[in-house]
This record gives structure tokens, sequence and C-alpha cells, in this order.
């Protein structure tokens, strides 16, 4: 066990399993009393049920550290405030908030239920929103705060990549993007950091029989692309869910003071930053405005660069 986080008080959002449960645990393991969240929910987000929480928290207390657990949805206003009070109520105060709760309600766009898309993007984005905005004053006040956002490389970072069947998914992490450089902007002065990471391993939101068997077609087809790399290691069975945590440990210390609003994406042992979005090439009108003939003759050229 570590001391870096030694009196710092942490909750993280669905860390009854997988991803959230390896980053809770390495949280505990450097110091850091924590709140282990988690509805147990199916992976569509229907139905409840405490235990993986409960296991959590007793896997931790065996391994020596302090740890409760909270079964909130943080998909609401009332429970990402409860899940906040309740690190309060037990510990004092809450340094670090993590957001990793997540559900799948995968679909084409065509056949997308309004409720499959508001379901998705609650969980997802109303949800950091939440917890963040409940911890928000009580890190002002102690003039410190730890904000780590899960978002998706299929949410972008650089520019939005997308992913087909998940039109909910892919907007709701684009928009923790955004959130999150917003939130680095308005807590840094107050020694509040906020920054996104992109995970990357085999859970059981991250990999499927189904999944599997369209990543062998398209192998197959000899197609590749930004996810490519990402698919092929989880395949071979390279990343895991462990491999995501010692950096969110890192930015929830004080260490990492002067990191703020930046994006990672974590492929096992590598660990990628990701740029601003900026733009690549311009055209000029050479008139006073754009008319629809001018652009029909060279806006084609500024996407296909001329080709």
């Amino acid at each position: 066990m570590g001391d870096s986080l030694q009196g710092k008080v942490a909750v993280v959002t669905g860390s009854g399993r997988g991803i959230g449960q390896a980053v809770i645990k390495q949280l505990a393991s450097e110091g850091a009393k924590v709140v282990v969240n988690d509805l147990g929910a199916n992976l569509d987000g229907t139905g409840t049920e405490g235990g993986p929480a409960d296991q959590t928290v007793a896997e931790i207390k065996e391994a020596g550290g302090e740890a409760v657990a909270n079964t909130d949805n943080i998909a609401t206003k009332e429970g990402s405030e409860s899940l906040i009070k309740t690190a309060v109520d037990n510990f004092g105060r809450i340094d670090i908030v993590v957001n990793c709760a997540g559900i799948l309600r995968d679909k084409m766009l065509h056949k997308m239920e309004w409720e499959d898309f508001d379901a998705v993007v609650k969980v997802h984005l109303y949800g950091t929103f939440g917890t963040i905005r409940a911890a928000m004053p009580y890190m002002r006040e102690q003039g410190f705060g730890r904000i780590i956002n899960f978002s998706s490389i299929g949410g972008g970072g650089g520019g939005p990549l997308g992913n087909p069947g998940q039109a909910n998914y892919t907007a709701a992490k684009a928009g923790i993007i955004g959130l999150s450089r917003t939130v680095a902007m308005e807590g840094g002065r107050k020694n509040i950091t906020c920054n996104v990471i992109f995970p990357a391993a085999r859970t059981r939101m991250g990999w499927s029989d189904d999944l599997e068997k369209a990543w062998d077609a398209r192998a197959s087809q000899g197609i590749v692309d930004a996810t490519t790399t990402v698919l092929d290691k989880m395949k071979a069975g390279e990343l895991l869910p462990e491999d995501n945590a010692p950096i969110v440990a890192f930015l929830g210390s004080d260490q990492a003071q002067r990191i703020n609003g930046c994006i990672f994406h974590i492929l096992g042992r590598e660990i990628r930053l990701y740029g601003e979005m900026l733009p690549e090439r311009a055209i000029f009108s050479k008139g006073e405005r754009w008319t629809v003939e001018e652009l029909q003759k060279v806006a084609p050229g500024l996407v296909t660069y001329g080709l």
C-alpha cells in the first residue's frame, strides 16, 4: 500500500465491478477513504442489487482500507447529492470524485427509442454533472478537489469518432469532454482540477460475444481504423481494468496539481495524451462572402486535399 492519498476522501461511481472497482481499490490502497457507489444494475441499467458495492467494500476492508457502500442512482439530482453526502457524513469531507458509472443500450439510430437515448445520457452525462455539482461547494471551500471523468474513444478527443449503434453513448461521452474542460477552467483557481480518461479494458461493457464476432468480420475484410489497436489488444486479453487505475490515483493526488483539463487514453502500458481539436485547413472566399456556386467549386477540395 502507498500513501499518496493519505487523508483524502474519494467517491467512485460504478465501482462495484470492472474498471470502477479497480480504480477504487487503487485509491484505497494509496490511503484514501472511499465510498463505493454501485446500483448493481444490469448492463442496460435495469434492475438493482446492492451486492457488488457491498462485496467491494468487504474486499477493501479486508485489505486494510476504509470504505462504505452506496447504492444511490447518480442519474438523478437526489442520488448524486446523496452520494456526496455519504462521503461527507462518514468521513468529514470530499476530495476526489471519479465518474465511471455507465450503461449501454445499443441500437442503430433509426431503431433507437427515446427511452434508450434518455437513459444512457442520464447515467453518463447527467450523473457526471450531478456528482460534480454536489461536490463542488465542498471542494471550493476547502481549496482542493480532484475530478476524474471517464469518457470514451468513441466520444472523441481531437474530434468525435462516433460508433455505429451507439448514438446515445457517444453523444453522452462527447458531452463529458466538454463538461470536463469547463469544470477545469472554473475550478483551476481553487486548486480543483478536472481531467478525462479514455479507458480500455475487456469488461462486460467493453467486450461481448457479439462484439467479437463483429470484430472478426471487420478483420477478415481488412478494415483498419482508430479502434483497431484497442480491439486487437482486448481480443488478445492484454487490456485489464487494473491498467486504468494508477493514473486515476495519480491525478487524485497533490502531485497532479498542474495537470488540468487533459484527456488521457490508457492502453495497457501505454498512456496517450490527446491534444486540442484544432483546424486542419482553411479556404477563403474571393468575394465579400461565400456563394453556393463558389463553394461548389472549392469546398470539396477542403476535405479531399485537392485530390
